[in-house]
């Protein structure tokens, strides 16, 4: 079994190459350890607790001990479906700050900065505005992947936002657009109702083209052959075999599983490999470090009012919104209830946002255990640009073992500071006269923490992942050591060898990783192709004005 390209996943990144290479006539077979996306539960925007805590759709990967978090072990879910962790993510669509691409392009990912990305984020997206305004000129139209907003129906959803600028922030339409700092409503990967994942918008189009396949198989190594990927060694219905690849190899599999693979192969940094006798093939310092991550605190409070999406909260309303959704697509299932968002700077001196809101009226947890308290709602808070690194290292030679995975958060001492702010900046929205018919009492961290240690054991004992991993392959210059590939997500140190997902991001973007995660993919491809890359577009984003000297 050959193809021109073989592809190692089948998520975000993943489906993107497989429909572009696809639809360039090339041959591709994408290898997908996880099964099919078929089945209420993943489809269903408002049923994204079950995907994502369900064995079948997920990896199950967890933490080492984090030693700054008293030792916690965290959930570190990866999807493991076609349509990879698009099929169980929360549907948020961010495509990350300008400055955040700028910063890729001065660390040394050469053709990466805003200019250079804009142009592939409107290829990807069709944006539907929903009558809410924002900013079409800097949107696409005509992208496989359908970007929506929910109604707002909720009068919590609004309340938020109308908090916010009474505590003195800007408003925004459209954070993807000019202005990304504010608050506003939010966009979501949801289409008529229905999740719109990767393999909907990429996957799905590009089989029909009778180009692409999948290949349900776990990917053990890339085969490597006189320093050249000649193609995958799989187990297949448990069987091992290798699938070559005529032209190039592309890694995406994850932040998590790309630089496992890496090292299984004998990419990695040398004396690492030697520990697990693997061969060496090539030294790469870099591969697996720089793992970073979102942390997030759910401030919850009690609502005064039965407005929350709590009155669903029983086995006659869950009943009613499933039957809603099963034969209509509309109602509460039909929305992942993300609706408004923000994103804030910290303090004064931070030149872009640093901070961001998901707001959900309802209290409940990820997991979808809803307060005891009944009717509430919550900011998802967290800061963006933390200065912890992690590490993925291989817990032993066996591809079927989990990578031993240490995010090492929380480690640096302006973590701290900044969720101290993010808490007392939240509580100061929540204080506005918007939220004065709502909020009852503070449920969590509750009123009674306020001195700076009362809040740091909060943080300590309830910080989550938002689930944002990426950072473990860098992309870089050529010459630099740490670089893991190069701006045309060429695997440094190996011929007919690409790697193209969130594990190539020298720093983490603004909010959720699904829309650069793609638009990755998206460029990777490009790469591949061997075609010059979409025009540069200058479009200058909003900054503001006095944020040298103003918080707000």
């Amino acid at each position: 079994m050959q193809a021109d390209y073989v592809i190692i996943g089948a998520g975000s990144a993943g489906c993107a190459m497989a429909y572009r290479l696809a639809e360039a006539g090339r041959e591709v077979i994408v290898i997908e350890h996880g099964g099919t996306d078929a089945g209420p539960f993943i489809q269903m925007p408002g049923a994204l607790s079950y995907p994502m805590n369900m064995a079948r759709y997920d990896w199950g990967f967890m933490t080492e001990p984090e030693p700054h978090l008293g030792g916690r072990r965290l959930a570190c879910p990866r999807g493991k479906v076609i349509g990879g962790s698009s099929s169980i993510n929360g549907m948020c669509y961010v495509r990350g700050h300008a400055r955040d691409f700028d910063h890729w392009r001065d660390e040394g990912a050469a053709g990466w900065g805003y200019a250079d990305v804009l142009p592939y984020f409107k290829r990807l997206e069709n944006w539907h505005d929903s009558g809410h305004g924002g900013d079409p000129g800097w949107r696409g139209h005509d992208g496989p992947l359908h970007v929506t907003r929910g109604r707002r129906d909720n009068p919590l959803t609004r309340a938020f936002v109308e908090a916010g600028r009474q505590a003195g922030y800007p408003v925004t339409d459209d954070y993807n657009g000019w202005q990304q700092e504010g608050f506003g409503p939010f966009d979501m990967t949801v289409w008529k109702g229905r999740r719109w994942s990767a393999a909907n918008a990429y996957l799905k189009p590009a089989r029909k083209t009778g180009k692409c396949q999948v290949v349900n198989a776990l990917a053990r190594k890339v085969v490597i052959r006189d320093g050249r990927a000649r193609g995958v060694e799989v187990l297949r219905r448990g069987q091992v075999e290798e699938i070559g690849a005529r032209e190039e190899v592309i890694i995406a599999a994850s932040s998590i599983n790309s630089p496992k693979l890496l090292m299984l192969s004998g990419i990695g940094p040398g004396a690492h490999l030697a520990e697990h006798g693997i061969d060496v093939v090539a030294d790469r310092a870099g591969v697996g470090q720089n793992l970073q991550d979102h942390l997030e605190l759910y401030i919850q409070m009690a609502s005064r009012q039965p407005v929350s999406l709590y009155s669903y909260w029983n086995l006659l309303g869950k009943a009613y919104v499933g039957a809603r959704w099963l034969f209509t697509r509309t109602g509460p299932g039909a929305s992942n209830q993300f609706e408004s968002a923000a994103f804030i700077r910290s303090r004064a001196g931070v030149d872009y946002p640093d901070i961001q809101y998901h707001f959900l009226p309802l209290a409940v947890r990820y997991d979808g255990k809803a307060a005891a308290e009944g009717h509430g709602f919550q900011a998802h808070v967290g800061p963006m640009r933390s200065l912890s690194r992690g590490e993925v290292t291989l817990r032993s030679a066996d591809p079927a073992d989990a990578p031993r995975i240490l995010f090492n958060y929380m480690s640096h001492e302006s973590d701290w500071e900044d969720f101290r702010s993010c808490i007392r900046l939240t509580r100061e929205i929540f204080a506005q006269e918007a939220f004065e018919n709502y909020v009852k009492h503070e449920i969590q961290p509750g009123e009674a923490v306020q001195s700076d240690d009362e809040l740091d054991d909060f943080i300590r004992e309830h910080v989550e992942s938002a689930y944002h991993p990426c950072g473990t392959c860098r992309m870089g210059r050529r010459d630099d050591p740490n670089a893991v590939v190069d701006p045309e997500c060429r695997v440094i140190g190996v011929e007919g060898l690409r790697l193209a997902d969130s594990s190539i991001f020298p720093r983490i973007t603004n909010g959720n990783l699904n829309a650069p995660s793609i638009m990755v993919g998206e460029k990777a491809a490009d790469h591949v192709l061997g075609r010059a890359p979409l025009a540069p577009e200058n479009a200058e984003p909003w900054i503001h004005p006095e944020w040298k000297t103003v918080q707000r």
